[in-house]
């Protein structure tokens, strides 16, 4: 069974997070899950955050997630969730969990998961920013493209202005995977200096060329007969 993980509601809400967590289950880095309360925690929040929204619009955006991952809707938890000693309010997503077999929850309230109530149950809290430096880890590469693609797909169904890759990482910063963005921003710096070093050496290779030249033009010039 591919490497799993549950998606909380807190990570489902930001645009730019949401979107790149599902551009990476997309490449197949893990397989993403959810439930029905976390769908609708989700909802919530977003219509709270933003009112401007149409409901008709989130509920599309939903269906096409469980198009998209058919396996990632996660039922029949709800007898386990009595049992769950973790917070209160978020034994729903432990239950969830357990039930989808997780390996990991991805949540930005990983204190509402203490490690005591998770280890018997052989799963980890991580915090968005630690999961995804993680998938990094995996293939820096492919994560940095996925990232290219996110960034020039952006504005694309809303008909605005694409957002650039700094732009991208920017909104991705501030919403709390400053570690993450700075793998990119570190891999996109070397790339350009690994794309220049042709060129530097080619400089290099010119200057030396003509430092030769200019050697043997004195030499010669050295050589040559005085007149008395």
């Amino acid at each position: 069974m591919p490497f799993s993980a549950l998606l909380d509601a807190n990570v489902l809400v930001p645009n730019a997070l949401r979107d790149t967590l599902l551009r990476l289950a997309e490449s197949d880095f893990y397989r993403p899950l959810w439930s029905p309360d976390i769908i609708a925690e989700t909802r919530r929040t977003i219509l709270r955050l933003r009112p401007d929204i149409e409901p008709k619009r989130l509920d599309a955006m939903f269906s096409c997630m469980d198009e998209a991952f058919s396996d990632a809707l996660i039922t029949g938890y709800e007898p386990l969730v009595g049992g769950m000693t973790n917070d209160e309010g978020d034994r729903h997503v432990l239950a969830a969990a357990v039930v989808g077999r997780a390996d990991v929850i991805v949540t930005s309230n990983v204190k509402h998961f203490p490690r005591h109530t998770l280890d018997p149950l052989s799963i980890e809290a991580l915090e968005p920013d630690r999961f995804l430096c993680l998938q990094y880890d995996l293939a820096p590469s492919l994560v940095v493209y996925v990232i290219k693609e996110q960034s020039a797909d952006t504005g694309r169904s809303a008909g605005k202005p694409r957002l650039t890759v700094e732009t991208l990482l920017n909104q991705l910063n501030t919403l709390g995977v400053p570690k993450f963005t700075s793998h990119i921003r570190g891999h996109l710096a070397g790339a350009k200096l690994h794309q220049r070093a042709p060129e530097v050496a080619s400089a290099k290779a010119d200057a030396a060329a003509g430092e030769r030249v200019k050697t043997r033009e004195g030499a010669a010039d050295d050589q040559a007969p005085t007149e008395v």
